[in-house]
């Protein structure tokens, strides 16, 4: 009894089903079902095949890693402590004093993208015994080591920053790990000592080392609009961590990411960074209006404006003028102490 009285339970909630789709009997309610899950996977190997559509594979980087390393047709190149393994490309170990990075050897054309980049940061220290970070690139130059986690300073671009350890006073309003941004122009320097406050665009806190999560960081830059967006919680959905608008980015940039460890250290490593196109519409006007960028800027934000600096005099040029000025000086002092004689002559022929 109590067994067909679970039958019974168990059919009823199909029952109802049943009925209010007007289904005669249960064969019709498999059919059914069966036409939904059909419809259902359709749809979503519809919406995958078109994200697959705008995914541009020269740019992405992802398992099982092909076109990385040092052949004649890679499409990426490793740096300094950088080694790729079946799940990851690790930038640098959880050893001091190491310097990794990983490039793109084709420069971006898009005007409008979006990256989206799989990456994990842990180590066996405790909270703040632990650094750098890492960071996101795409910028004019590339391959070159350099003091900001692992790349150059005073770089023209874009640079994405995963600050791990504070420098500056840990009394300041700012938990890390912080996610930052930072727009070079080739004059402007990252200060490590104040970690980036002084050029940083926007950022965000990102509790993303040692997640227990897989963490994420998308970076959209659509017209001329720069946002950044994080899941670093296994929630699975984005959340804002900044927007600069305004944000003019020229084309035939390099993405890269690099990482560096000093006296402290972490393990670095990127999973993916899978690059999509953004479809982009513009109607005559926009297009007329539309400049050509030659050095990142922003907007109304003086600090981002290229400075000319003077040329500097060399070395050369210095003690030749040093030698023509004491020259100089010489047949000054002499014509002096020659016209002073003169008069000195003439004053006493007066007396006579």
């Amino acid at each position: 009894m109590a067994a067909a009285a679970v039958g019974t339970a168990s059919v009823a909630p199909l029952t109802s089903f049943c009925r209010l789709f007007h289904v005669a009997n249960m064969r019709d309610f498999l059919c059914l079902l069966s036409t939904l899950c059909i419809l259902t996977s359709q749809s979503l190997a519809d919406e995958q095949d078109f994200a697959e559509e705008f995914l541009k594979r020269e740019y992405t980087l992802a398992k099982p890693y092909r076109g990385l390393g040092f052949s004649s047709s890679s499409q990426w190149d490793l740096m300094g402590t950088a080694v790729v393994t079946p799940d990851h490309v690790r930038l640098t170990p959880d050893l001091p004093s190491r310097q990794g990075a990983v490039w793109s050897r084709i420069p971006l054309s898009l005007r409008d993208w979006e990256l989206k980049v799989h990456f994990k940061v842990f180590g066996q220290a405790k909270k703040n015994l632990n650094g750098d970070g890492l960071a996101i690139w795409l910028t004019k130059e590339r391959m070159q080591n350099g003091p900001v986690f692992g790349n150059m300073n005073q770089f023209t671009g874009l640079g994405i920053f995963l600050d791990t350890y504070p420098n500056a006073d840990k009394s300041l309003d700012r938990t890390f790990p912080y996610i930052s941004a930072m727009l070079g122009n080739g004059t402007l320097s990252y200060d490590h000592d104040r970690d980036g406050r002084t050029t940083e665009l926007g950022g965000c806190t990102a509790m993303a080392r040692n997640a227990i999560y897989d963490t994420f960081l998308m970076v959209r830059y659509a017209r001329n609009r720069l946002t950044l967006m994080v899941d670093v919680d296994g929630k699975q959905e984005w959340r804002e961590c900044a927007e600069v608008t305004g944000v003019r980015l020229p084309t035939g940039y390099f993405f890269g990411a690099s990482s560096a460890t000093g006296d402290l250290s972490d393990n670095h490593d990127i999973i993916s960074m899978k690059l999509y196109q953004l479809a982009r519409e513009e109607s005559p006007e926009e297009e007329e209006e539309e400049e050509e960028i030659t050095i990142p800027r922003v907007d109304n934000m003086e600090q981002f404006q290229v400075k000319v600096e003077e040329e500097k005099m060399s070395g050369v040029q210095f003690f030749f003028t040093l030698v023509f000025s004491v020259l100089g000086l010489g047949v000054l002092a002499v014509v002096g102490l020659i016209v002073y004689g003169r008069w000195k002559e003439n004053r006493r022929k007066r007396f006579y």
